[in-house]
């Protein structure tokens, strides 16, 4: 049998929905790294001085930051899971054009960060996607105990260090910055030229994209999308009406709990043990919380036609993210309106909103006229093309 691509009819409208949602996340936490010399400031808590913009990054530090990471991940993996579940039911190797799918999404990755923005996600998605191929086929319980395994592994090691090293309840130091390279990312993205800001994207994605970086995915992505993949299996959002005492219980628990933890260090003296639980226990709880909630609100009718163009962004998210970059390199940087360095935390929160809904009304009517985004076109012809032009 012929494997094909997921058809409009066999969408669920609340992962489009969800996806969609996560762009807007992504979108507010990518913004300081388009106008501001990231990944050189360690704690951008320590950065701003206006009384103003520190209200608005801590707010967006506790409702947004790390909570989109791992939501996307989640969502990465249930369309993986997805994809297979189905090439079981269609009796097509689903390994003929998975691995292909994700080396796809891993070019166009780098391509991203070395020509666009250095703070691709895609690469590392597609990465971590290759070592989610390999564990795929175990039952749902299986994929759940081993990404709590290897979160308990990273948390049991980071903790002990703290504990025996003293840092626990030691503040965090904020003093230490490479001035070196925040004065070189100013320099060629706030005035520089094209070529300028292309050789500091390059230094860029030295830290970014360093052999640690790698690594640690594996610990704070991959575990994440194998709770995605086994919540597929286990159908939880196509189930969500039957399973909706429990979707309520996730809600309201995980979204308390993940904005208690979140607030700690802002309530409490800050350390560096309370950061490491906000950015890693907080962010990944409250993620939780916002798809139970989503999901429970794409239950009500009137509501779910009301969040139908966001799920339009959602079904070509690709293209958006791509778009997004775009947009903001053109904005910020000295060859397009150069604007880097010029806007405070709440103008980049409202340039980000502002482009989210132009994007939302761009998907409602690219849907008019066509099927699929551009780049998910692109994606899909070269995944399918031998299994397609079999048929």
């Amino acid at each position: 049998m012929n494997f094909q691509p997921t058809t409009l009819n066999e969408r669920i409208e609340s992962l489009d929905i969800l996806r969609g949602f996560s762009l807007l996340g992504i979108l507010l936490v990518n913004m300081f790294a388009f106008y501001l010399p990231m990944p050189h400031i360690l704690d951008l808590n320590s950065w701003f001085s206006e009384a103003k913009d520190i209200i608005w990054q801590q707010t967006l530090d506790i409702y947004v930051q790390s909570s989109f990471y791992p939501l996307f991940s989640m969502l990465f993996g249930y369309g993986l899971a997805m994809q297979f579940l189905k090439s079981q039911r269609t009796g097509t190797s689903f390994y003929k054009f998975a691995p292909k799918r994700l080396f796809i999404l891993l070019v166009i990755g780098f391509l991203h960060a070395i020509f666009i923005w250095w703070g691709d996600i895609l690469a590392t998605y597609a990465f971590c996607g290759f070592f989610l191929l390999m564990l795929i086929r175990l039952r749902s319980r299986w994929l759940v105990s081993i990404a709590i395994g290897i979160n308990f592994v990273m948390h049991f090691l980071f903790i002990f260090i703290f504990l025996i090293s003293g840092m626990a309840n030691m503040e965090v130091d904020s003093s230490f910055v490479d001035i070196e390279m925040i004065n070189s990312a100013i320099t060629a993205y706030g005035v520089g030229s094209w070529g300028d800001a292309f050789m500091q994207r390059l230094k860029d994605l030295s830290v970014q994209m360093s052999f640690s970086m790698w690594i640690t995915s594996l610990f704070t992505i991959l575990p994440y999308m194998l709770i995605g993949a086994a919540a597929a299996k286990l159908r939880l959002i196509e189930r969500a009406k039957e399973l909706k005492k429990w979707w309520i219980t996730l809600a309201i628990i995980c979204i308390l709990a993940g904005l208690v933890i979140k607030s700690a260090p802002y309530n409490m003296t800050r350390s560096y043990l309370l950061d490491y639980l906000k950015v890693y226990i907080g962010g990944p709880v409250l993620s939780v919380g916002y798809v139970a909630l989503i999901v429970l609100l794409c239950m009500i009718p009137w509501l779910l036609k009301l969040l139908r163009p966001i799920g339009k962004a959602g079904r070509m998210s690709l293209t958006l993210y791509i778009m997004q970059s775009i947009i903001c390199t053109l904005l910020f940087y000295n060859f397009g309106f150069g604007l880097y360095g010029e806007v405070d935390v709440q103008m980049g929160v409202l340039i980000a909103i502002a482009l989210y809904v132009i994007q939302v009304i761009f998907a409602e009517l690219y849907f008019m006229k066509f099927k699929q985004g551009p780049l998910e076109l692109v994606v899909k012809k070269i995944t399918y093309r031998k299994m397609l032009s079999e048929k």
